[in-house]
């Protein structure tokens, strides 16, 4: 199910979503759609779009692919994890996204790559690595879409599946983060917006966090569908 929420700020809106919906922030997906700064005449928002889970069909239909970066894991050693699958639920989902892949006609090392509490990131070793990650991450992300739904069928929809290969999100993250803070010079010297490309949610809700402590700077999503675009904004201080 999808919901929207506004408040001033994205964490007033995502407990005012938890709270409405009665989940636990763990249990939902948050998309910012748009972001508007607190001006002297203006009053700031935050609008938000909340995915929570199909329970009927087992189905979480968007996922962040967020990993957990070098500082994270210096700060929790836990997450290192043992990378041979520790219960029935592990070695089932290991085997199943080998198999996809194999079935695909490629070669393929599964094994886990880091736990969280209900999430499990899964990496992927293969001399084609390039392909199964596919053209901005999108390969990568219909095979992790996947394994989610059969995660599901096992009765562990509560948990997310997270597929790597070469470290590939995490390097997303960072060029991402750079290609913010250039869009927003170059929007603030041109006074012109600049419109994207189409990303996943959580590449989207990347980009507006990094601008958003930016006061002459907004964002907003554009489009419909799994892959929108960002808008980046120049506002000018008032």
């Amino acid at each position: 199910m999808i919901y929207d929420y506004e408040a001033e700020t994205e964490r007033d809106a995502i407990e005012k979503a938890a709270q409405e919906l009665g989940l636990e922030k763990d249990q939902f997906d948050v998309e910012i759609l748009e972001t508007q700064k607190k001006t002297l005449f203006k009053k700031g928002y935050v609008k938000i779009r909340v995915h929570t889970v199909d329970t009927q069909n087992h189905v979480q239909p968007e996922f962040d692919g967020k990993v957990p970066n070098a500082t994270t894991i210096a700060n929790n050693p836990h997450l290192v994890a043992n990378p041979l699958p520790q219960d029935e639920f592990e070695q089932k989902l290991l085997d199943f996204v080998k198999q996809m892949i194999e079935k695909m006609g490629y070669s393929v090392t599964v094994e886990v790559m880091f736990r969280e509490d209900k999430k499990i990131g899964i990496k992927l070793t293969s001399e084609s690595s390039s392909i199964l990650i596919g053209r901005k991450g999108k390969n990568l992300d219909a095979m992790q879409l996947i394994a989610n739904v059969y995660a599901g069928h096992l009765g562990r929809e509560d948990v997310r599946v997270i597929l790597d290969s070469e470290n590939y999100r995490i390097r997303r993250e960072e060029s991402l983060v750079r290609l913010a803070y250039v869009t927003a010079d170059k929007v603030r010297s041109s006074r012109m917006s600049i419109l994207l490309e189409p990303m996943n949610p959580f590449e989207r809700r990347l980009i507006h966090t990094t601008l958003n402590d930016i006061p002459d700077i907004e964002t907003k999503s554009e489009g419909d569908g799994l892959y929108k675009q960002v808008r980046v904004i120049y506002k000018g201080v008032r």
